[in-house]
């Protein structure tokens, strides 16, 4: 007869969850990280031109972007194929362009207006007529900080 006797009764033991809650939060400050947060969907064709002459914005929390250029394709159907405005996440017209300006200033600290860009996202075969009329707009409320977004590369390769 034996000393020691072997339980047979086949259960597995319990499995620890001790390390569960740093596991996740490990997995959470992972996605936290690992995001990208878009600011705005774009609801019209984007396709920037080429240049070789380019700088980079240092600030890019005081840039006020305008979106302009043909209607993607799941909405020309209701807004046509011709190029359009987009500011923030809605097609705009020109005279609210004025207003778009005006809540952006309003959304930042004061001392912080006088920095504060338009960059203009237009596709490459947009109207330039359109860009005229943006152009005159942003005059009329003295955003006269204006940049063009564009790509690096050669002009040529366009």
């Amino acid at each position: 007869m034996s000393k020691f006797k072997k339980k047979k009764t086949g259960e597995l033991p319990a499995i620890s969850t001790a390390s569960l809650p740093d596991i996740v939060f490990m997995l959470l400050f992972f996605f936290m990280v690992a995001t990208v947060m878009r600011e705005n969907t774009l609801l019209i064709k984007n396709t920037l031109p080429f240049a070789d002459q380019l700088e980079k914005l240092d600030k890019k929390d005081l840039v006020m972007y305008i979106y302009a250029g043909q209607p993607s394709e799941r909405f020309q159907g209701q807004y046509g194929t011709e190029s359009r405005i987009q500011l923030n996440d809605k097609f705009a017209d020109v005279k609210d362009i004025a207003a778009f300006i005006a809540a952006e200033r309003a959304s930042k600290r004061e001392e912080l207006v006088p920095f504060l860009t338009t960059a203009l996202k237009v596709d490459k075969d947009a109207n330039m007529g359109l860009v005229g009329d943006i152009k005159q707009e942003l005059r009329k409320v003295n955003a006269l900080k204006i940049n063009y977004t564009t790509k690096k590369g050669d002009v040529s390769e366009n």
